[in-house]
């Protein structure tokens, strides 16, 4: 049987004992003069196999314990941690965070969530798929998923393919009497591959991530897929500078709405460092356009029935018909901000961008290449050149020039350029061919007109 795979028994029974000692550690810090206290703790198991050229070159087994305590004494915080669970390591954190909280400053917004908001209801979201493979299956399929990508003509090299497993469980409880329980599993493969030989090599790779394991791609279309993005990318060349339509490719496009979340968080806002500051109830995309968070979706990769302060998850929108609804926040940030939280302590859930267009029609990544016309397929972006406080955005990138909606040749060694303000509010259209591998949902982003420079 499998070295990873724990049954709902065991993993149950190991939420019980997590929850029993996140009871009695609060119970505790309440018996030192704390005011309040709260506890996340968590158990992630692993298994990551990575095998080249047909050997096994890594094999890490990984069990990893974590036991975090923050007390509270009126407006005074501490915190502390242990990945020891026996009783006198707890008993050292709850010393230790107790005298953190004694030299800290009073700050107003400290605090747990309100009791009133935290979840009553927790339905099963279907995210708990142990994967029934040990060591050698996966080492067995590392070994298949790159034989078939090196099998693909024009394939001169390998740099590896890669086989994850993963189980976490976690509890969080507070001082309301909030006793939370999660546990998921996240799983993937993926495979990296190159072409050519000397200066004209090229590189590039493609994954699968799921929390289910049952429906991954197979080995097979995962080699197949790795080496036709790597061969297709054989002859890139650059460009001369110009002004031109871009197409973001899903996996791509999914990283300019992370800048959109980046900057209507609440960290980001109350210290002034977004270019989304006071944004609230204002234009911040074309009028058709709507995000929904969506913390609910079975298998979801974001999804939850509580944020990381024990509140309840709501379905609601992010941008309703280009208009921002609302910010991402935390208790703490609502507090600095005179608002409430959002539900979104530990990032948002799920957040799915509805495809669409003016026109009102949603199209396939052909359709979209349509759209397109004659401008940049971006594939791959490289550098940390955005700034969410001015919302300045430059870019390296690679991918594919297209010419009357159809891929001319490939493209490298260019930088895209615009403002993230103007882009967002540009959007010409947002496909259909949505990437399921992220708890951002969303398919390729048309912008009308953006710099790219080149040679």
């Amino acid at each position: 049987m499998t070295e990873l795979v724990e049954n709902v028994d065991q993993s149950g029974a190991e939420l019980d004992r997590l929850a029993n000692l996140a009871v009695e550690v609060i119970r505790r810090a309440h018996a030192a003069g704390a005011s309040a206290a709260e506890v996340a703790a968590s158990i992630d198991t692993g298994l990551n196999v990575n095998v080249r050229m047909g050997e096994v070159e890594t094999v890490e087994h990984t069990r990893d314990r974590g036991f975090g305590l923050t007390v509270y004494f009126g407006h005074r915080k501490g915190s502390a941690s242990t990945a020891d669970l026996n009783p006198a390591s707890l008993q050292a954190t709850i010393d230790q965070a107790c005298a953190i909280a004694s030299f800290t400053e009073e700050d107003p917004c400290a605090g747990l969530a309100d009791a009133e908001r935290m979840a009553q209801a927790f339905p099963d979201l279907d995210l708990w798929h142990p994967w029934d493979i040990d060591t050698e299956g996966a080492v067995a399929l590392g070994q298949e998923i790159e034989a078939a990508g090196r099998a693909q003509p024009g394939i001169s090299n390998s740099d590896g393919a890669s086989v994850q497993a993963g189980e976490s469980l976690s509890v969080y409880a507070n001082s309301h009497g909030f006793v939370g329980r999660e546990r998921g599993t996240e799983h993937s493969i993926s495979l990296s591959l190159i072409a050519g030989a000397d200066d004209r090599m090229q590189r590039d790779y493609w994954y699968d991530s799921a929390r289910d394991a049952a429906g991954f791609m197979s080995a097979h279309a995962l080699g197949a897929k790795a080496a036709e993005r790597t061969l297709a990318r054989l002859g890139a060349r650059g460009l001369t500078t110009r002004e031109c339509a871009v197409l973001f490719a899903p996996e791509v496009a999914r990283g300019l709405i992370g800048h959109l979340v980046g900057a209507v968080s609440g960290g980001s806002l109350y210290r002034h460092a977004s270019f989304l500051v006071d944004h609230a109830g204002k234009p911040v995309m074309p009028v058709w356009l709507d995000l929904v968070e969506r913390p609910h979706l079975p298998r979801g990769h974001g999804s939850a029935n509580f944020d990381a302060e024990g509140v309840a998850t709501v379905d609601r929108p992010l941008v309703e018909r280009g208009v921002l609804a609302r910010y991402v926040l935390g208790s703490y940030s609502a507090r600095k901000l005179g608002l409430a939280s959002t539900a979104n302590a530990g990032g948002i859930h799920n957040l799915v961008v509805m495809p669409g267009a003016a026109d009102g029609e949603a199209s396939d990544f052909a359709g979209m290449l349509r759209r397109l016309g004659t401008g940049l397929l971006v594939t791959e972006v490289m550098g940390q050149g955005v700034s969410l406080i001015t919302g300045d955005y430059s870019r390296g990138a690679a991918g594919f020039w297209v010419e009357g909606g159809a891929i001319a040749y490939p493209v490298e060694g260019v930088t895209i350029a615009a403002n993230l303000r103007d882009m967002f509010a540009g959007i010409g259209a947002v496909g259909a061919d949505v990437d399921p591998r992220s708890h951002l949902l969303c398919g390729s982003i048309l912008m009308p007109r953006m710099t790219v420079a080149g040679d």
